[in-house]
């Protein structure tokens, strides 16, 4: 159990957090989410002890084991993998670590003989004789293949680290695990065994996440960060959601109605004041008006961006023809004779672990990269927008958003293009920010904001979600629901694939799956599953 008494921290003269008073009890899941800087990933480092300069007190239980996701994914490259997972059971490893040296010794003295008892005895007790198995299970749901197992850290790629930080994490049923974004850079597969795992993980789990479906799979209850104060709820993302939005609305009532009641004692102060039969009522009125408080009904920090792409005209019948598209790198083939036709009416998943050969995908029929051989042909009434995940080539000016945003506007007045930016969370001094000092969040909208902009009918999008916090993640889903015509996307967002496609391309070592059908029915399609591990035959099976 964690409890936190009368937490207050300040950063600078900005309070943070205000008296907060909160129980996390064991069995439960606890969801943080508020918007950028609100002190969710802060909050997590007070409770694990990274940060001590707050007022207030965090106890937790004697006796308890607490492990918290790593984030410098370099500081095992020196270690086996399997060592670096082990080490998230400390206690253990150092045993593990003094047993093998015990061991490697060609005579023992007679004390380090009674060592060796002891320690046989504390590894046992321990779990120690089925770490590595463990370890290995945890990995393997990750998507780290077992050949990787006993490399060294250094060699793997830094997605590779960051799931191995996480098995880490997981590692030993810690009695309380805290972590930030658990699901960056894994696959929907990864994802979705990691929702499996804390589903049945039967001690405390605190998890900052920006997926909806993550949240509502995983968490017993939501704690919103909101001006300085955590609110906990029972219940899911989904909940929290709803019951938040009902909360609002009341506020938003008992705000009209105080406003209302402050018209009316104005207006009777004025008529009243000097009639001198009325004065008294005026005076009382006037003492009343002055304790009623419209201020204390806050509305949330929160900000939702406006999405919402608007074609100049419709797809015709015609919308993209590829054949035979080939494309390799330095390591390996990405595209090997891929075809596809795109129709009218298309929104278009495409999902498996190939990143690269649907990044690659996306930047030849964006315009951006060329096949080694294959050719592709768009329709004559359609215009495209693309979003590209590796974007940083946009944003190297000192130019201001403003000016930046009007290279693509076709109406570059100043107040046009501001007012455009302000729907966009760019308001004031926001928007003469240098674009090369930007955020990855206001990266991606601004380039959203391009993308609306060029009335498009057809768009192109390749993991957009990502940096983006959950207040943007929903108004970009709502946006691209509405969108009539036609979307190519990449993500590893599980409701924000759900909620859009009606058809599936999945890209396999042994070829390509294309259905049309939701995400969720295709997911759980035995005759997809089949084929799938049809595909995978003779690969090391990484799924999406």
């Amino acid at each position: 159990m964690i409890t936190v008494s009368d937490l207050s921290l300040t950063f600078g003269t900005k309070p943070l957090f205000k008296e907060v008073n909160l129980k996390f009890t064991p069995g439960n899941c606890y969801g943080v989410i508020g918007a950028n800087g609100a002190g969710k990933s802060t909050f997590l480092k007070v409770l694990s002890g990274e940060l001590d300069n707050f007022s207030g007190e965090v106890s937790i239980a004697p006796g308890l084991r607490m492990s918290v996701l790593g984030q410098n994914q370099y500081a095992y490259d020196e270690h086996s993998v399997i060592h670096t997972v082990i080490m998230g059971n400390k206690t253990l490893y150092d045993i593990m670590v003094e047993r093998e040296t015990l061991y490697s010794k060609s005579d023992l003295t007679e004390e380090e003989g009674m060592r060796v008892g002891e320690i046989e005895g504390l590894f046992g007790e321990m779990g120690g004789y089925e770490a590595e198995a463990e370890a290995s299970i945890l990995l393997s749901g990750l998507g780290i293949e077992e050949s990787l197992h006993y490399q060294q850290m250094g060699d793997l790629e830094g997605s590779q680290k960051v799931r191995v930080l996480l098995a880490q994490a997981l590692f030993g049923n810690p009695d309380i695990l805290l972590l930030d974004e658990p699901t960056n850079h894994l696959d929907l597969e990864s994802i979705n065994w990691l929702e499996d795992f804390l589903s049945k993980f039967e001690n405390t789990v605190i998890v900052v996440s920006h997926d909806r479906h993550f949240l509502n799979q995983v968490c017993t209850h939501i704690c919103d960060v909101d001006y300085g104060n955590i609110r906990m709820y029972v219940g899911n993302y989904d909940f929290w959601y709803q019951a938040s939005q009902l909360i609002a609305k009341q506020k938003k009532d008992e705000k009209r109605r105080a406003e209302d009641k402050a018209a009316e004692l104005k207006e009777f102060i004025q008529r009243f004041s000097s009639n001198a039969s009325k004065a008294k009522q005026a005076t009382s009125r006037k003492k009343l008006l002055e304790k009623l408080d419209l201020g204390d009904l806050p509305a949330t920090s929160r900000r939702f961006p406006y999405v919402g792409f608007k074609p100049e005209r419709e797809c015709g019948k015609i919308v993209l023809e590829v054949r035979n598209l080939k494309k390799a790198d330095e390591q390996e083939t990405l595209l090997d004779n891929f075809s596809l036709t795109v129709n009218r009416g298309d929104k278009i998943a495409f999902v498996g672990p190939q990143n690269a050969a649907k990044t690659a995908f996306f930047e030849i029929i964006g315009g951006e990269d060329t096949p080694e051989a294959g050719e592709y042909e768009w329709g004559v009434t359609i215009t495209t927008s693309y979003f590209p995940k590796n974007n940083g080539r946009y944003f190297t000016s000192d130019m201001t958003i403003v000016d930046w945003l009007s290279q693509y506007s076709p109406v570059t007045d100043e107040a046009y293009v501001r007012g455009f930016l302000g729907r966009m969370l760019f308001s004031g001094e926001d928007a003469l920010k240098p674009v090369k000092v930007l955020s990855g969040g206001e990266k991606v909208r601004c380039l959203l904001s391009k993308m609306m902009l060029s009335g498009a009918n057809t768009l192109i999008l390749d993991e957009p979600t990502n940096h983006l916090d959950l207040e943007s993640i929903t108004a970009l889903n709502n946006g691209l629901i509405e969108f009539p015509e036609v979307v190519l996307f990449n993500s590893h967002d599980h409701q924000f694939i759900s909620s859009i496609a009606n058809r599936i391309v999945e890209f396999a070592p042994g070829g390509i799956i294309d259905r049309m059908m939701p995400f969720d029915e295709y997911m759980a399609s035995k005759e997809i599953i089949a084929l799938r591990d049809e595909l995978w035959h003779g690969h090391q099976r990484v799924q999406i």
